[in-house]
């Protein structure tokens, strides 16, 4: 989200000479407005609006009122829980008004009578408060740079505004079209301006949902994001799907989340995306509300918006089982397959896990490292106990401190209703993960540090503390040590993380390749289904910059591409695109790269006087791939 920032004292001061000149002149000066309201003060001086003009109400007649109010129904139904809920907290500060996209007012809340009496009269419906009309105002000028707008005192184009401060937000339809605005005005200075916004763009994010649900009641329609707990907040993606399985629309966190611009998406058929056509997904809709999606894109948790009850014509039973299938959580042993000393390594973090020690669980992205902590709480004393997953690097920076620690009502503008638990409150009496740690802003590593010390921790807004009794595993795929060094990351905090350390080896380095396949094949209820052996040597061949989150979407997207009864996955079953990409990349066997890597390792091993570790650390892998190295290039 751009903002429009302000530093107010100062802007009010170069406001106040700026209008000077212009009452003197008629000329906007150079240099002394923001950017922004410059550019807005010289378009309203083009459009003929002049800076004392007094109220021009040039309201609609009755009849004309309530076409406007027909016409854009669907916004305003949509927009006015977002409106009651904003009243209730901001309207004895000032006024929540609703426009259209030609910044024409629908709806008005707040202490209406307290700021028509400082002449804001034609704050009513009907009135056009476009910037041709009225000049620089949060409202029209929103419209105009198709962005949250904070005008401050002053800043207003015209004199009789010159007490007052605004904060829009722009609405968008299900094409990204500008459908309408939401603002708050308010006299006085904006103050807490960041409190304002994120409030208005948490009640905008809210209105847009409702308007994509009501805009397609015959159609599929989905909320998704990566992390489950984001579902039902301003940062889930919307996605409506036609029973044929087309894209019909997305929202602009949709986008985000795929990837992709809007125009790449709709038209598009789903099961590019969503790895299933529109009437698996039907089936999948009306089996349960909720699920998750493994998609080239990752896995998607989504929640049912809507799902057409159409019986589903189809000439064979969808592949999708009668009753949602159950994720097999594997165990613990066989995440290492044949490597020993990995088993070796996991053995040693339940262990230590089971003892009260943190576990760090260290490697690539895509390595699994949720399936291991998942692995290890389930492998544990607290199994029926909450695993609570934290993304530390998923979560807004200003957003991270209340999700972690939670929230007393009214700790902040625009809390919820009746606060929220904690993350850390939500993992008592069972296992605490915190993924991608490196990623943790330092500010509140210190704030971490304190609770993991005195396990106790106290909601944002709340002096007294609350025990905690939490199993932590924390995991990153960035060098901490290298973070501690660079003073990016505690040192303190480090080592009261770095209990147990495991490192996850990258798919690439992995010997029991082939068996990973089977198991992964067999998660994917296709036990009985093998790979033909030019898709076996081609799969051994590539290097997986994604791991095995990479290698089962290939897996699916090959299964999903089977006819009847087969048995045999070929490449066949792969579409273009993914061939391409995985004949692109083969790993090199060359002789001459094989000496290379073989030369590195033993010019290491001799600047260290054959110290493995050492030699590891300088080659940048771990002491157990270095040994796996030195016996696959001897081989």
């Amino acid at each position: 989200m751009t903002l429009i920032k302000t530093n107010s004292p100062k802007l009010h001061r170069e406001a106040r000479l700026a209008r000077e000149k212009l009452h003197l002149e008629g000329e906007v000066p150079d240099g002394v407005l923001r950017a922004e309201i410059d550019a807005s003060w010289r378009r309203s001086l083009s459009h003929g609006v002049h800076f004392n003009a007094k109220h021009e109400l040039a309201l609609e007649s009755g009849a004309s009122l309530d076409v406007l109010l027909n016409n854009n129904r669907l916004l305003i139904d949509a927009a006015l829980p977002s409106i009651d809920y904003l009243a209730e907290r901001q309207g004895k500060e000032g006024l929540i008004i609703l426009a259209n996209s030609d910044a024409t007012i629908l709806a008005v809340e707040g202490r209406a009578d307290r700021l028509k009496g400082s002449g804001l009269q034609d704050i009513t419906l009907g009135a056009c408060w476009s910037e041709a009309a009225r000049g620089t105002n949060a409202l029209g000028t929103a419209l105009v740079e198709a962005r949250p707008t904070l005008i401050d005192c002053g800043e207003h184009y015209l004199d009789r505004l010159s007490d007052f401060s605004c904060t829009s937000v722009p609405i968008h339809c299900p094409q990204g079209d500008i459908l309408g605005v939401l603002d708050l005005t308010r006299e006085g200075p904006l103050g807490r301006a960041h409190d304002s916004t994120a409030l208005l763009a948490m009640a905008v994010s809210q209105i847009e949902s409702r308007v994509f649900n009501a805009s397609y009641p015959d159609e599929i329609v989905l909320a998704f994001h990566s992390r489950r707990q984001y579902l039902e907040s301003p940062w889930q993606g919307l996605l409506a799907v036609s029973l044929g399985g087309q894209i019909l629309a997305v929202s602009a966190q949709a986008c985000q989340l795929l990837h992709a611009e809007r125009s790449a998406l709709v038209g598009r058929r789903c099961e590019e995306f969503l790895g299933v056509d529109g009437l698996q997904l039907l089936a999948r809709l009306h089996q349960g509300g909720a699920g998750s999606l493994q998609t080239a894109k990752g896995e998607f948790f989504y929640k049912t918006l809507r799902a057409p009850q159409r019986a589903l014509n189809i000439g064979t039973p969808p592949r999708t089982p009668a009753k949602p299938a159950k994720i097999v959580q594997p165990d613990l042993e066989s995440l290492a397959g044949s490597n020993e000393r990995y088993a070796r390594a996991l053995r040693m973090a339940r262990q230590g896990l089971a003892n009260q020690l943190p576990v760090l669980l260290l490697g690539e992205t895509g390595t699994g490292k949720e399936v291991i902590a998942r692995a290890l709480h389930m492998a544990g004393s607290r199994c029926d106990k909450p695993f609570v997953a934290v993304n530390c690097a998923a979560i807004p920076e200003g957003l991270i401190e209340s999700e972690l620690f939670g929230y007393r009502e009214g700790a902040f503008t625009g809390s919820r209703r009746g606060g929220m638990v904690g993350r850390l409150q939500q993992a008592h009496g069972g296992t605490l993960f915190l993924d991608e740690i490196g990623d943790m802003p330092l500010a509140l590593q210190a704030r971490l540090l304190r609770v993991l010390q005195d396990r106790k921790v106290a909601p944002l807004g709340a002096g007294e503390e609350q025990d905690i009794d939490v199993a932590l595993i924390c995991a990153t795929h960035r060098d901490l040590k290298r973070l501690v060094e660079d003073k990016h990351f505690r040192e303190d905090l480090f080592y009261r993380v770095n209990g147990i350390s495991v490192m996850l080896p990258a798919l690439r380095e992995r010997e029991d390749f082939s068996a990973l396949v089977g198991r992964l094949l067999t998660r994917l209820e296709a036990p009985t289904v093998v790979l033909h052996d030019d898709l076996s040597r081609l799969l051994g061949n590539y290097h997986w910059p994604g791991n095995i989150r990479q290698l089962e979407m290939v897996l699916r997207t090959a299964l999903a591409m089977r006819e009847a009864g087969e048995t045999v996955l070929t490449l066949d079953h792969l579409p273009d695109s993914m061939l391409d990409e995985l004949t692109a990349t083969e790993r090199p066997q060359s002789g001459s790269i094989r000496e290379n890597e073989l030369e590195m390792i033993r010019q290491s091993l001799d600047n260290h006087q054959g110290n493995v570790s050492a030699a590891a650390d300088a080659l940048g892998i771990s002491r157990a791939t270095l040994y796996r190295k030195l016996k696959q290039l001897r081989s």
